[in-house]
């Protein structure tokens, strides 16, 4: 079952026990499409993940999934690590190419999940085949010995090194000792607080984006935009462009004009020079106040109330919200008469390959997408617009070219979250809740159904989870509530919306918990106490128990301050936060402390978990304090952080504190978990603090 590479590779797919057959949907690279004998054992699982430990005694595990950021390189690193008893440093774990068959989707916080047990196996296999190797060159019984440091280790002291053992490692097909991963009670690396195996690079500049690499021949590359969502262009005169130093070429594409370049620097400048008329889009009509409007009328009947109970309701309104990654939209591409290489971060690349040789006009099997690493991406990269954009560039200007969106074009061209309006009603009767209805409408990703690919240049799939008219699963299931219902409408407008982390809880248990908190004042009852109550999961209380606990829960704060608790569980795992806030000066109110406590199973790397959490807090101070998009005349107001205002360091809590809670089951979600419980309890805060009931959000927009 495993066979060599090259006569110095050990080489393994995942998981075991399977035929030995090339791995379907995995496609060398082009050095090792001529390395000599490449076998692969294929896997019946979608990871379909391939092991190498090479001569020099590196582990190699090409990742079927993005690094954005979320830490997963480091996570799959610990588990080939904890399996193999590797050391962390010798474990690679760089990303696969876009693949034909198999599972390389980022997003749902599901990379831990659902690569722990596929990633686990396929170490401990390798490490038996190994200790089985040295135990034939060392004549000694397997079971004697040991493994550690990327190394076997003989009960005489001996050690051979993996590397040192590839060649005959490859050839053993039943190994002597068992392949099972270990139980978690001898865990050393899984569990153990990490740093990213990717720090010192990030820090040092050494670690390569999209726009750190130097294709042969590649250009960069911008594009003048419309000035309204969908507009279209009518007429461009291009001749002060075309002559100014360092412009290679001026190609019209459907979102816009194109300029390439010698560099970026030129490549703005002759944009700027373009004079362009351009056709306003279908929203050119439709601002703010009209879009909320038609949210509102298009939320369902909440229905009749239960006859004899008291009611607590409230609407609230959620804003349109940028993505906004740190590392703005990059893609690379050389497309040519028979083939086509593309290279940027993609949460999605197997979609991406199939929509970027629809729209290039060449096979899939002729399409080659490299991932790479992304500066941040909260749900942004799961669509590829960029990518497309600059395969359809580089096809009409004969060259490649390195396109760039700049943080204007994304902001207000990009994907965003939809906005959205709720409609909440509890029942209340003899001191508990006896019906629980949510209703709510949100915009609609009907962007592609009328003709995103002739107005923006892209067909995108893999975008947002957006609600359409029928029944709504709701949150509120969570706590012991009686009668539940949901329902949900939707406002078809052609915007181009995407999913934004945490997609529709991010809103949904936001608005939950702020009327958990009303109905708790309503029924005179402490917010901790009153969902003691009426949790209906132990582990849900074990987290709200640990916040309230460690955040010192009821303590006297001066006037114009306090705190606020929410919970949410989602993706196998729970999450709780306590938030306190000063908003002495309502329009400047100021996040001072998060505690958040969370239950995810098995956390792979702790330290990882806590950066996640963090990351979701100030998620949660951005999108109900400060951070929304405006839409006026059919055009996004905002254009850059200046205006987009993300929580920046002056307004991230001056404490922050993690707690971990531990756990034997298998790993949860995570990298979106933290987001509605975060937002839920800055709401709470803020209103217990202003004494107000705040229903639009971001609060001071």
């Amino acid at each position: 079952m495993v066979y060599s590479l090259a006569a110095s590779t050990l080489t393994l797919a995942a998981p075991v026990g399977c035929d030995t057959s090339s791995a379907e949907g995995v496609e060398p690279t082009a050095a090792e499409a001529h390395a000599p004998s490449r076998v692969l054992v294929t896997g019946a699982d979608e990871e379909m993940l391939v092991l190498e430990v090479t001569a020099a005694n590196k582990v190699v595990v090409r990742l079927p999934r993005v690094e954005v950021g979320q830490g997963i390189t480091t996570a799959v690193a610990m588990m080939i690590a904890e399996e193999l008893d590797a050391r962390l440093v010798d474990v690679d774990i760089p990303l696969a190419e876009a693949r034909t068959k198999g599972n390389q989707y980022t997003g749902g916080s599901s990379s831990v999940s659902s690569l722990y047990g596929p990633a686990r196996a396929l170490a401990a296999t390798a490490r038996a085949r190994l200790v089985t190797a040295a135990a034939r060159r060392w004549h000694l019984p397997a079971r004697s010995l040991r493994t550690r440091d990327t190394m076997v280790v003989a009960p005489d002291g001996r050690t051979a090194t993996f590397g040192s053992l590839t060649a005959a490692a490859a050839r053993i097909h039943r190994p002597d000792v068992s392949s099972k991963p270990k139980p978690a009670s001898e865990h050393k690396v899984i569990g153990r607080p990490t740093g990213r195996i990717d720090a010192r690079d990030i820090v040092t500049g050494q670690a390569k984006y999209a726009g750190d690499l130097e294709v042969a021949g590649a250009k960069p590359t911008v594009v003048a935009r419309p000035p309204t969502l969908g507009g279209r262009l009518v007429s461009v005169d291009d001749r002060a462009a075309r002559a100014m130093p360092g412009v290679h070429a001026v190609v019209k594409v459907a979102g816009g004009v194109a300029v390439v370049a010698e560099s970026f620097h030129h490549a703005f400048k002759a944009r700027d020079a373009l004079r362009i008329t351009w056709r306003p889009g279908p929203l050119a009509s439709l601002s703010d106040a009209a879009i909320r409007s038609r949210l509102r009328a298009a939320v369902p009947s909440v229905g009749a109330p239960p006859r004899g109970s008291a009611q607590v309701e409230g609407e609230f309104e959620f804003a349109f919200v940028s993505h906004a990654p740190m590392e703005v939209l990059t893609a690379v591409a050389d497309v040519r008469a028979d083939r086509a290489e593309i290279w940027f971060s993609s949460q999605t690349p197997m979609d991406a390959r199939e929509s970027i040789a629809s729209a290039i006009g060449l096979p899939k099997s002729k399409v080659r997408v490299h991932v790479v690493r992304g500066g941040g991406s909260f749900g942004r990269r799961l669509n590829y617009d960029a990518a497309i954009e600059a395969a359809l560039i580089s096809k009409a200007a004969r060259r490649p070219v390195k396109l760039m969106w700049s943080r204007g074009d994304d902001i207000r061209h990009g994907r965003m979250r939809g906005a959205s309006h709720h409609r909440i009603r509890a029942s209340h009767a003899r001191g508990r809740v006896v019906a629980f209805s949510h209703a709510m409408a949100s915009v609609s990703e009907s962007y592609e159904r009328q003709g995103l690919a002739a107005q923006g240049g892209v067909a995108v799939q893999g975008g947002a989870s957006t609600a359409a008219a029928g029944p709504l699963p709701s949150d509120s299931g969570l706590y012991n509530f009686g009668r539940i219902s949901g329902s949900s409408g939707s406002v078809e407008l052609a915007m181009p919306l995407g999913a934004w982390r945490s997609v529709d809880s991010g809103t949904m248990r936001t608005a939950e918990e702020i009327v958990v908190d009303e109905v708790a004042a309503e029924l005179g009852k402490d917010p901790v106490a009153f969902r003691r109550g009426t949790l209906r999961n132990k582990a849900v209380k074990a987290v709200l128990d640990k916040v309230a606990a460690a955040g010192h829960w009821g303590r006297p704060l001066p006037s114009g301050q306090a705190q606020g608790v929410a919970v949410h569980e989602e993706y196998g795992s729970c999450v709780a936060c306590l938030v306190e806030i000063d908003a002495t000066d309502p329009k400047n109110p100021r996040v001072t402390k998060v505690v958040m406590a969370a239950d995810v199973g098995t956390a792979v790397n702790p330290r990882g978990l806590e950066a996640q959490l963090m990351g979701t807090a100030v998620d949660g101070i951005s999108t109900v304090l400060r951070a929304g998009l405006h839409i006026d005349r059919g055009a996004v107001r905002e254009g850059s952080f200046a205006d987009f205002r993300y929580a920046r360091q002056q307004h991230s809590p001056l404490r922050f504190e993690a707690h971990i809670l531990p756990s034997r089951r298998e790993p949860g979600g995570a990298g979106e978990l933290g987001v509605p419980a975060a937002a839920g309890a800055v709401a709470n805060a803020y209103a217990r603090a202003t004494r107000t009931k705040p229903r639009r959000f971001p609060i001071n927009f």
